[in-house]
Protein backbone atom coordinates (compact mmCIF):
# COMPACT_ATOMS: atom_id res chain seq x y z
CA UNK A 1 0.00 0.00 0.00
CA UNK A 2 3.00 2.38 1.02
CA UNK A 3 6.08 3.41 -1.80
CA UNK A 4 9.34 3.15 0.15
CA UNK A 5 9.01 6.57 0.91
CA UNK A 6 5.82 6.24 3.28
CA UNK A 7 3.55 7.41 0.82
CA UNK A 8 0.16 5.91 -0.01
CA UNK A 9 0.15 4.59 -3.52
CA UNK A 10 -3.08 5.19 -5.32
CA UNK A 11 -4.27 5.43 -9.00
CA UNK A 12 -7.18 7.46 -10.09
CA UNK A 13 -8.89 6.92 -13.59
CA UNK A 14 -12.13 8.88 -14.74
CA UNK A 15 -14.74 7.74 -16.06
CA UNK A 16 -17.23 10.15 -18.26
CA UNK A 17 -21.16 10.08 -17.00
CA UNK A 18 -22.89 12.88 -18.74
CA UNK A 19 -22.32 16.40 -20.27
CA UNK A 20 -21.17 18.55 -18.12
CA UNK A 21 -23.66 20.68 -17.47
CA UNK A 22 -25.67 17.55 -15.95
CA UNK A 23 -23.62 17.44 -12.87
CA UNK A 24 -22.62 14.30 -10.92
CA UNK A 25 -23.00 15.44 -7.51
CA UNK A 26 -23.89 12.33 -4.78
CA UNK A 27 -22.40 8.66 -5.88
CA UNK A 28 -23.21 5.62 -3.74
CA UNK A 29 -22.57 2.05 -4.12
CA UNK A 30 -25.43 0.02 -5.08
CA UNK A 31 -26.48 -3.26 -3.74
CA UNK A 32 -26.40 -4.53 -7.21
CA UNK A 33 -22.26 -4.03 -7.60
CA UNK A 34 -22.60 -0.79 -9.67
CA UNK A 35 -22.52 3.02 -8.94
CA UNK A 36 -24.98 5.43 -8.60
CA UNK A 37 -25.02 8.87 -8.95
CA UNK A 38 -27.22 11.83 -8.99
CA UNK A 39 -26.83 14.55 -11.70
CA UNK A 40 -27.90 17.60 -9.50
CA UNK A 41 -28.34 19.68 -13.47
CA UNK A 42 -30.14 17.52 -15.27
CA UNK A 43 -32.71 16.06 -13.01
CA UNK A 44 -31.61 12.39 -13.59
CA UNK A 45 -29.86 9.45 -11.26
CA UNK A 46 -27.34 7.80 -13.41
CA UNK A 47 -26.30 4.02 -12.87
CA UNK A 48 -22.45 3.36 -13.35
CA UNK A 49 -20.93 0.20 -13.59
CA UNK A 50 -17.42 -0.11 -12.33
CA UNK A 51 -16.15 -0.61 -15.94
CA UNK A 52 -17.79 2.64 -17.00
CA UNK A 53 -21.05 1.67 -18.42
CA UNK A 54 -24.07 4.53 -18.11
CA UNK A 55 -27.52 4.46 -17.93
CA UNK A 56 -29.17 7.38 -16.97
CA UNK A 57 -32.77 7.24 -15.20
CA UNK A 58 -34.68 10.54 -15.93
CA UNK A 59 -36.45 12.13 -12.82
CA UNK A 60 -40.20 13.06 -12.78
CA UNK A 61 -38.71 17.01 -12.89
CA UNK A 62 -35.57 18.57 -14.57
CA UNK A 63 -35.10 20.81 -11.91
CA UNK A 64 -35.49 19.16 -8.53
CA UNK A 65 -31.85 19.24 -7.97
CA UNK A 66 -31.00 15.92 -6.81
CA UNK A 67 -27.73 15.75 -4.86
CA UNK A 68 -27.06 13.16 -2.29
CA UNK A 69 -27.65 9.51 -2.62
CA UNK A 70 -27.15 6.71 -0.47
CA UNK A 71 -28.20 3.05 -0.10
CA UNK A 72 -31.69 2.58 1.59
CA UNK A 73 -32.90 0.07 4.18
CA UNK A 74 -34.71 -1.91 1.84
CA UNK A 75 -32.57 -2.48 -1.22
CA UNK A 76 -33.18 0.56 -3.27
CA UNK A 77 -31.25 4.12 -3.54
CA UNK A 78 -32.83 7.05 -1.32
CA UNK A 79 -31.84 10.81 -2.63
CA UNK A 80 -32.79 14.39 -1.82
CA UNK A 81 -33.97 16.39 -4.16
CA UNK A 82 -32.94 19.73 -2.62
CA UNK A 83 -35.16 21.69 -5.15
CA UNK A 84 -37.33 19.94 -6.00
CA UNK A 85 -38.40 19.19 -2.00
CA UNK A 86 -38.67 15.74 -2.25
CA UNK A 87 -37.12 12.72 -0.79
CA UNK A 88 -36.55 10.18 -4.47
CA UNK A 89 -36.35 6.39 -4.08
CA UNK A 90 -34.98 4.37 -7.04
CA UNK A 91 -34.97 0.46 -7.64
CA UNK A 92 -31.74 -1.03 -8.95
CA UNK A 93 -34.39 -1.52 -12.26
CA UNK A 94 -34.76 2.06 -12.07
CA UNK A 95 -38.01 2.46 -10.81
CA UNK A 96 -38.47 6.11 -9.22
CA UNK A 97 -40.88 7.02 -6.46
CA UNK A 98 -40.99 10.74 -5.04
CA UNK A 99 -41.81 11.27 -1.30
CA UNK A 100 -42.91 15.58 -1.48
CA UNK A 101 -42.07 16.73 2.21
CA UNK A 102 -44.80 18.57 4.16
CA UNK A 103 -42.66 21.66 5.09
CA UNK A 104 -42.68 24.30 2.20
CA UNK A 105 -39.32 24.92 0.96
CA UNK A 106 -37.62 22.41 3.18
CA UNK A 107 -34.27 21.74 0.90
CA UNK A 108 -33.51 18.43 1.58
CA UNK A 109 -29.78 17.71 1.86
CA UNK A 110 -28.21 15.02 3.78
CA UNK A 111 -29.98 11.41 3.56
CA UNK A 112 -28.47 8.27 5.61
CA UNK A 113 -29.68 5.02 6.54
CA UNK A 114 -30.92 4.80 10.51
CA UNK A 115 -30.59 1.90 12.98
CA UNK A 116 -34.53 1.81 13.17
CA UNK A 117 -35.18 0.73 9.41
CA UNK A 118 -35.86 4.52 8.21
CA UNK A 119 -34.52 6.91 6.05
CA UNK A 120 -33.02 9.81 8.13
CA UNK A 121 -32.11 13.38 6.07
CA UNK A 122 -31.91 17.11 6.92
CA UNK A 123 -33.55 20.01 5.76
CA UNK A 124 -31.12 22.77 4.73
CA UNK A 125 -33.47 25.73 4.17
CA UNK A 126 -35.88 24.74 7.15
CA UNK A 127 -33.63 23.96 9.62
CA UNK A 128 -34.73 20.35 10.47
CA UNK A 129 -33.91 16.41 11.04
CA UNK A 130 -36.79 14.90 8.98
CA UNK A 131 -37.08 10.84 9.46
CA UNK A 132 -39.07 8.50 6.46
CA UNK A 133 -40.42 5.29 6.71
CA UNK A 134 -39.58 3.30 3.64
CA UNK A 135 -43.55 3.70 2.62
CA UNK A 136 -43.16 7.63 3.16
CA UNK A 137 -44.48 8.59 6.46
CA UNK A 138 -42.63 11.76 7.18
CA UNK A 139 -41.32 13.14 10.94
CA UNK A 140 -39.68 16.65 11.03
CA UNK A 141 -37.77 17.67 14.06
CA UNK A 142 -36.92 21.39 14.31
CA UNK A 143 -33.40 22.48 15.56
CA UNK A 144 -33.06 24.46 18.71
CA UNK A 145 -31.05 27.16 16.81
CA UNK A 146 -32.41 29.16 14.03
CA UNK A 147 -30.87 29.15 10.60
CA UNK A 148 -28.14 26.68 11.09
CA UNK A 149 -28.22 24.85 7.49
CA UNK A 150 -27.90 21.32 8.47
CA UNK A 151 -26.34 19.45 5.63
CA UNK A 152 -24.75 15.79 5.69
CA UNK A 153 -25.92 13.50 7.98
CA UNK A 154 -24.59 9.64 9.20
CA UNK A 155 -25.87 6.73 11.60
CA UNK A 156 -23.37 6.45 13.93
CA UNK A 157 -22.04 3.70 16.09
CA UNK A 158 -24.82 4.55 18.99
CA UNK A 159 -28.42 4.36 18.15
CA UNK A 160 -28.25 7.90 16.86
CA UNK A 161 -27.96 9.77 13.92
CA UNK A 162 -24.90 12.46 13.32
CA UNK A 163 -25.03 15.54 11.11
CA UNK A 164 -23.60 19.22 10.12
CA UNK A 165 -24.78 22.57 10.89
CA UNK A 166 -22.76 24.70 8.41
CA UNK A 167 -24.21 27.87 9.59
CA UNK A 168 -23.99 27.29 13.19
CA UNK A 169 -20.36 26.11 13.54
CA UNK A 170 -21.26 22.82 15.21
CA UNK A 171 -21.79 19.07 14.88
CA UNK A 172 -25.20 17.56 15.96
CA UNK A 173 -26.72 14.60 17.06
CA UNK A 174 -30.73 13.31 16.80
CA UNK A 175 -31.73 10.27 18.58
CA UNK A 176 -34.85 8.13 17.51
CA UNK A 177 -37.06 10.21 19.31
CA UNK A 178 -36.05 13.19 17.57
CA UNK A 179 -34.19 14.69 20.71
CA UNK A 180 -31.43 17.01 19.55
CA UNK A 181 -27.55 17.59 21.32
CA UNK A 182 -25.59 20.37 19.71
CA UNK A 183 -21.43 20.05 19.77
CA UNK A 184 -20.07 23.37 18.98
CA UNK A 185 -16.76 23.60 16.82
CA UNK A 186 -13.33 25.01 18.39
CA UNK A 187 -12.50 26.99 15.52
CA UNK A 188 -14.96 29.48 14.34
CA UNK A 189 -16.85 29.66 10.72
CA UNK A 190 -15.19 25.97 10.06
CA UNK A 191 -18.72 25.40 7.87
CA UNK A 192 -18.40 21.78 8.30
CA UNK A 193 -20.29 19.77 5.83
CA UNK A 194 -19.39 16.06 5.13
CA UNK A 195 -19.56 13.48 8.01
CA UNK A 196 -18.60 9.87 8.08
CA UNK A 197 -18.54 7.06 10.60
CA UNK A 198 -14.70 5.99 10.76
CA UNK A 199 -13.60 3.21 11.54
CA UNK A 200 -12.50 3.82 14.71
CA UNK A 201 -15.75 4.64 15.69
CA UNK A 202 -15.87 7.75 16.12
CA UNK A 203 -17.85 10.90 13.25
CA UNK A 204 -14.80 12.55 11.46
CA UNK A 205 -16.50 15.32 9.22
CA UNK A 206 -15.08 17.81 7.04
CA UNK A 207 -14.78 22.08 7.84
CA UNK A 208 -15.51 23.77 4.09
CA UNK A 209 -14.62 26.82 5.86
CA UNK A 210 -11.85 26.39 7.57
CA UNK A 211 -9.76 23.51 5.24
CA UNK A 212 -9.80 21.16 8.15
CA UNK A 213 -10.91 17.76 8.92
CA UNK A 214 -12.60 16.64 12.59
CA UNK A 215 -13.25 13.99 14.40
CA UNK A 216 -15.87 13.75 17.22
CA UNK A 217 -16.32 11.13 20.10
CA UNK A 218 -19.71 10.04 20.59
CA UNK A 219 -18.76 11.50 24.22
CA UNK A 220 -18.25 15.33 22.12
CA UNK A 221 -15.04 15.15 22.45
CA UNK A 222 -13.45 17.28 19.44
CA UNK A 223 -10.28 17.32 17.49
CA UNK A 224 -9.97 19.12 14.78
CA UNK A 225 -7.05 18.50 12.17
CA UNK A 226 -6.19 21.67 9.62
CA UNK A 227 -4.81 20.51 5.80
CA UNK A 228 -2.55 22.06 4.14
CA UNK A 229 -3.74 23.69 1.64
CA UNK A 230 -5.64 26.45 3.31
CA UNK A 231 -7.80 26.26 -0.44
CA UNK A 232 -8.39 22.65 -0.56
CA UNK A 233 -12.36 23.20 1.13
CA UNK A 234 -13.04 19.78 1.82
CA UNK A 235 -16.97 18.62 1.02
CA UNK A 236 -17.22 15.48 1.77
CA UNK A 237 -15.78 12.20 3.61
CA UNK A 238 -16.05 8.76 3.73
CA UNK A 239 -14.53 5.73 5.82
CA UNK A 240 -12.29 3.88 3.33
CA UNK A 241 -11.33 -0.02 3.26
CA UNK A 242 -7.87 0.93 4.92
CA UNK A 243 -8.79 1.63 7.59
CA UNK A 244 -8.39 5.88 6.64
CA UNK A 245 -10.66 7.90 5.71
CA UNK A 246 -11.13 9.91 2.56
CA UNK A 247 -12.72 13.41 1.39
CA UNK A 248 -12.82 15.30 -1.63
CA UNK A 249 -10.94 18.87 -1.66
CA UNK A 250 -13.79 20.77 -3.80
CA UNK A 251 -11.70 24.17 -4.04
CA UNK A 252 -8.13 22.14 -3.72
CA UNK A 253 -9.35 19.51 -7.52
CA UNK A 254 -7.97 16.59 -5.25
CA UNK A 255 -8.57 13.58 -2.85
CA UNK A 256 -7.78 13.50 0.62
CA UNK A 257 -6.85 10.78 3.01
CA UNK A 258 -6.48 11.11 6.49
CA UNK A 259 -5.16 8.66 9.02
CA UNK A 260 -6.32 8.21 12.57
CA UNK A 261 -3.36 9.87 13.89
CA UNK A 262 -4.57 13.01 11.66
CA UNK A 263 -1.35 12.35 9.01
CA UNK A 264 -2.67 13.20 5.43
CA UNK A 265 -2.10 12.99 2.29
CA UNK A 266 -3.57 14.75 -1.07
CA UNK A 267 -3.61 13.01 -4.73
CA UNK A 268 -4.80 15.90 -7.26
CA UNK A 269 -7.63 15.01 -9.83
CA UNK A 270 -6.34 14.46 -13.07
CA UNK A 271 -8.47 16.99 -14.55
CA UNK A 272 -8.05 20.72 -13.88
CA UNK A 273 -11.33 22.40 -12.56
CA UNK A 274 -13.71 18.68 -11.87
CA UNK A 275 -15.31 20.46 -8.62
CA UNK A 276 -15.45 16.91 -7.03
CA UNK A 277 -18.15 16.24 -4.57
CA UNK A 278 -19.42 13.56 -3.24
CA UNK A 279 -17.39 9.97 -2.39
CA UNK A 280 -17.92 6.38 -1.57
CA UNK A 281 -16.51 3.31 -0.94
CA UNK A 282 -17.05 0.96 -3.89
CA UNK A 283 -18.02 -2.39 -4.62
CA UNK A 284 -14.64 -3.02 -6.11
CA UNK A 285 -12.39 -2.11 -2.84
CA UNK A 286 -11.85 1.36 -4.69
CA UNK A 287 -12.99 4.90 -3.67
CA UNK A 288 -15.49 6.37 -5.97
CA UNK A 289 -16.00 10.77 -6.45
CA UNK A 290 -18.49 12.86 -8.33
CA UNK A 291 -16.98 15.26 -10.31
CA UNK A 292 -19.16 18.09 -10.81
CA UNK A 293 -17.63 18.57 -14.82
CA UNK A 294 -19.05 15.13 -15.86
CA UNK A 295 -17.26 12.28 -14.52
CA UNK A 296 -16.95 10.03 -11.68
CA UNK A 297 -13.27 9.36 -10.56
CA UNK A 298 -12.24 5.76 -9.51
CA UNK A 299 -9.27 5.81 -6.71
CA UNK A 300 -7.40 2.34 -6.26
CA UNK A 301 -5.38 2.33 -3.38
CA UNK A 302 -2.53 0.42 -3.10
CA UNK A 303 -1.67 -0.09 -6.86
CA UNK A 304 0.81 2.03 -8.95
CA UNK A 305 4.35 3.03 -8.38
Amino acid sequence: MRTDDGATRVVIEEFPVSASAAGPYGVAAGPDGALWTTLVHAGAVARVTTDGEVRVHPLSSATGGPTVIVPGPDGALWFSEYRGHRLGRITTDGEVVGFELPTPESGPYGVAAGPDGAVWFTELAANRVGRCTVDGEVTEFPLPVPDAMPSAITAGPDDALWFTLNQANAVGRVDLGGAVTLHRLPTPDAAPVGITLGGDGALWFVEIGASAVGRITVGGEITEFPLPDSGARPHAVVAGPDGACWFTEWGGNGIGRIEQDGRTERFPLPTPGSEPHGITAGPDGALWAALESGALARIAVGTGG
